[in-house]
């Protein structure tokens, strides 16, 4: 699967420590991110992760590329609700796309935590199904 991270400045290390909790499922995985939340995870783990842009600077916007070709299975994306974010119509644009294309999305950890045990149990083949009608 491949799975996109993303978080806000103040969601930073609860990410990093999300990821490194469920590190030996992650690394069953292809793992992308935006810019800094990439680069703290990597060097917290060890993981390889596809670093793209940070959020403002477009990497939300590549990550809904991917998205939009069906090149993403599973969006944790750790939002902070209490700061105001100046690429707020980047972040509501790629929420959409994932409602759009069906992508699982967390937004805190508490829902993250029940996607990745859902992954791990294999509940989230159904995407395997999704890539293979896109190939026919």
């Amino acid at each position: 699967m491949k799975i996109a991270l993303i978080a806000h400045d103040k969601k930073k290390t609860d990410l990093v420590q999300f990821v490194t909790a469920y590190q030996p499922i992650f690394t069953d995985h292809e793992l992308f991110a935006t810019g800094t939340t990439g680069l703290r995870i990597q060097e917290a783990t060890g993981l390889s992760i596809h670093r793209f842009q940070s959020g403002p600077l477009g990497g939300d916007q590549e990550i809904g590329a991917l998205i939009a070709k069906n090149q993403m299975d599973m969006v944790l994306f750790f939002r902070d609700p209490l700061t105001a974010q100046p690429h707020e119509p980047d972040i509501t644009a790629l929420i959409r796309l994932c409602d759009v294309y069906s992508i699982p999305l967390a937004t805190n950890m508490g829902t993250a935590e029940i996607l990745v045990r859902g992954l791990d149990r294999g509940d989230l083949h159904w995407r395997d199904v999704v890539h293979e009608k896109g190939n026919n």
